[in-house]
């Protein structure tokens, strides 16, 4: 049988567990295991090293009726070396990326790193120096920097990354505000990936790795900081890929 493959390659926070989850059930889509930690195959030099028969022998185990198989990694959406990897070894791979309003993305980001020790600095100060500190990390520890809460929502950015290793039909940005509330989302989703779109997940509508993230308000100066740090991305997105950004209380 023929294999093709994907890739859910961003962004951190926003709703990719539950989107892998909603893929994973697909009786023909096979998603790389184990969901955690990541693979990030396309991104670590030692394991990219071991060729691709180790990648398919090491994270997919042979679904029975899979014709498709997909890795979600959301490190990927940040590094042109895993975009030009991926696309050496499959260059017809289609590329997801799932997106959120970059200022629920960027709290939710702030508390992942509070949570697992990585963050001592309070929301306010940690956004308003991240430019002195985001390259202040230890990449043997992670991956990619747990201080870029603002930079990694500049979608924009990142996602022209991949359009230079990938033809245009075969990148999808998708918002992760739509994913929760629209019905047709998966639907339009399984038809882009050649899959049968009549299939219902059984976890769809179900809440999954939810943050431990206390209430968040914002300051007045703090909110139009990064009002402001957003509009220029936000409208390069919203032009470029023709999104409605109008549940992005930024625009």
């Amino acid at each position: 049988m023929l294999i093709d493959y994907f890739f859910v390659a961003g962004a951190q926070r926003s709703g990719t567990t539950y989107l892998y989850r909603l893929l994973a059930e697909h009786p023909e889509i096979e998603m790389a295991q184990p969901l955690r930690p990541e693979p990030k195959f396309f991104l670590i030099d030692t394991l990219f090293e071991q060729g691709l028969p180790s990648y398919k022998k090491r994270f997919f185990e042979g679904k029975a009726g899979a014709w498709l198989r997909g890795e979600k990694s959301t490190s990927y959406m940040e590094s042109e070396k895993a975009a030009k990897r991926i696309a050496s070894c499959f260059p017809a791979a289609k590329i997801l990326f799932l997106l959120r309003d970059p200022i629920e993305r960027a709290i939710s980001n702030y508390w992942f790193s509070v949570n697992n020790g990585l963050e001592t600095l309070s929301m306010a100060e940690a956004f308003l120096q991240e430019e002195a500190r985001w390259l202040d990390f230890n990449p043997e520890h992670v991956s990619v920097s747990p201080y870029a809460y603002l930079r990694r929502g500049r979608y924009i950015d990142y996602i022209s990354i991949y359009e230079r290793y990938f033809p245009a039909e075969n990148i999808k940005t998708m918002l992760y505000e739509q994913l929760v509330r629209s019905e047709n989302f998966i639907q339009n989703l399984y038809t882009f990936l050649r899959v049968a779109n009549d299939f219902r997940p059984s976890i769809l509508d179900q809440a999954v790795n939810k943050g431990n993230e206390p209430s968040s308000l914002l300051s007045a100066k703090l909110r139009r900081y990064l009002q402001d740090y957003f509009a220029e991305p936000n409208a390069c997105l919203a032009e470029r890929f023709g999104l409605d950004l109008a549940e992005w209380r930024q625009l």
